[in-house]
């Protein structure tokens, strides 16, 4: 491209968030934030249009020197594996904006100004080319997430993000000792040059078991998966969205860009372990689900389940898995945003998150229950819906790799379509629960217009799953270890 294209829409948004700080008008704020987002969507477009899905390589690179003595330059780039990212974090954005735009209504210039750091932060770590820069995306993320659940969250929120952020910098810290060994062994932090490179056997063990410790806590993995419940409930819905849509999936991307291309012979060391540990998840995360009583625990706990599927399809180690992981977390980030976008549309009009308080809510809210109905079936794998080629890849790799991984995961969608029924059933039919009788519940058109574009990519990913996995095939394919 004739302009930086990555820098621009890695940036974009944090220039969006220094002028709202700056005018700190309310009704500004918002538009502002409105504005900048729509304009970083649209600025990333030509990334999806011009991008080669022929080549594995880095594409639309942009360097700089920035600390030549330590040899760290600015580098930014994407493959097929992190363009998709790009994508939804930029479209989450969008979103959050626009189902904040009534529901906050304190220190809004400095919400959405958290909103689009966080949008930078996101944007950036699947744009770094080298370790230093995405460590500096890791660490940016954690402060605007800090402050949506802590300032914006509900009555537990301080527990909530101190929580977050203890768990959060306890994994960082090992990340930050493991580069540092990176460093000092090569003297370089480029993927590539890491990735070409050879470390020792017990070297890249330590390695793994320190990004490990990073990783686990994002993704999160069972478990040290004790922070998202809390998270979840007491955040914001903005705050909930990019948690699920995106955070989650940061730790999931760290496996793919650093520990699978760097550490291959650790991989190769750990992968039984951690198979394990994901069939425990999809099956544990699936049980604990069936006993929630507050809705957006209910998607939280759900949340750690779906996403034993991304880990398990990674450590499968076959394109099948692997590149079922990738559509699966993408699956994840547009289901996972919709049904907390749906949760909190209709709190801010009840004013309660337990289900026992809802019931025949289809009578009251048509279009409202039309897309929750979607938006369930879609995240039990419904087939022509997105998440059901994703969960079939990662099955299959899954009995590729052992029959009992297989069954484990199967286990583990049966669960999920229990309670996502059963769960749909206590909150949309049967008689109106005399609570809700005089309560306007059904969407308005700004609602509506939140939701359509995950309805049609939900629709739309699970008739045509290629529009995804074009893109991952070439990158996946030279991924180590990664067999056909």
């Amino acid at each position: 491209m004739a302009y930086p294209i990555l820098t621009t829409t890695t940036f974009l948004p944090l220039v969006g968030a220094v002028a709202i700080l700056l005018f700190r008008g309310e009704r500004l704020a918002r538009w502002i934030a409105l504005g900048t987002s729509l304009a970083t969507f649209a600025v990333s477009a030509p990334l999806y249009c011009h991008f080669d899905k022929t080549s594995s390589a880095l594409q639309f690179v942009e360097t700089a020197n920035w600390i030549p003595t330590w040899n760290i330059a600015y580098e930014v780039g994407v493959d097929g594996i992190s363009l998709p990212f790009i994508f939804l974090a930029a479209m989450l954005t969008v979103l959050c904006v626009s189902v904040s735009w009534t529901a906050v209504r304190t220190r809004v210039p400095e919400f959405y100004a958290a909103l689009l750091v966080a949008e930078t932060a996101m944007i950036g770590l699947f744009a770094a080319a080298n370790l230093f820069l995405f460590f500096i995306f890791w660490e940016l993320m954690v402060v605007p997430v800090f402050l949506l659940i802590g300032v914006w969250g509900g009555p537990a929120r301080v527990h909530a993000a101190v929580k977050f952020l203890l768990f959060t910098l306890s994994g960082s810290v090992l990340m930050l000792v493991a580069m540092i060994a990176l460093y000092s062994e090569f003297g370089t932090l480029n993927f590539r040059e890491l990735a070409a490179s050879t470390l020792q056997p017990t070297l890249q063990a330590w390695l793994f078991v320190a990004f490990l410790a990073a990783f686990a806590v994002k993704v999160p993995m069972f478990p040290v998966h004790t922070w998202l419940p809390d998270a979840h409930t007491e955040a914001p819905t903005a705050g909930s969205v990019i948690l699920a849509g995106i955070l989650l999936k940061m730790g999931a991307y760290g496996f793919l860009r650093v520990s699978l291309p760097i550490l291959p012979d650790a991989v190769q060391l750990f992968r039984t372990p951690m198979l394990a540990l994901s069939a425990v998840a999809i099956v544990y995360g699936a049980y604990v689900t069936l006993a929630q009583t507050d809705i957006k625990r209910l998607i939280a706990f759900s949340s750690v389940s779906h996403m034993g599927f991304v880990t398990l399809g990674i450590f499968t180690l076959n394109r099948s898995g692997v590149e079922g992981a990738v559509l699966q977390m993408i699956n994840h980030g547009i289901i996972s945003a919709a049904l907390f976008l749906c949760v909190g549309m209709i709190y801010e009009r009840t004013h309660t998150r337990e289900i026992k308080d809802y019931g025949g809510v289809a009578k009251l809210a048509p279009a409202y229950s039309t897309f929750l109905a979607l938006f369930c079936l879609a995240a039990a794998g419904f087939p022509g819906l997105n998440s059901f080629v994703g969960e079939f890849l990662i099955v299959g790799g899954a009995f590729k790799t052992q029959v009992w991984l297989g069954g484990m995961a199967i286990w583990g969608v049966a669960l999920g379509t229990t309670y996502l029924i059963w769960f749909y059933y206590r909150v949309v039919m049967g008689e109106v629960n005399p609570g809700l009788e005089g309560l306007k519940l059904e969407l308005n058109a700004r609602e509506i217009a939140t939701l359509a574009p995950l309805a049609f990519l939900a629709v739309c990913l699970g008739l045509y799953p290629d529009c995804v996995l074009s893109y991952l095939r070439e990158t996946v394919g030279a991924l180590p270890g990664v067999t056909p």
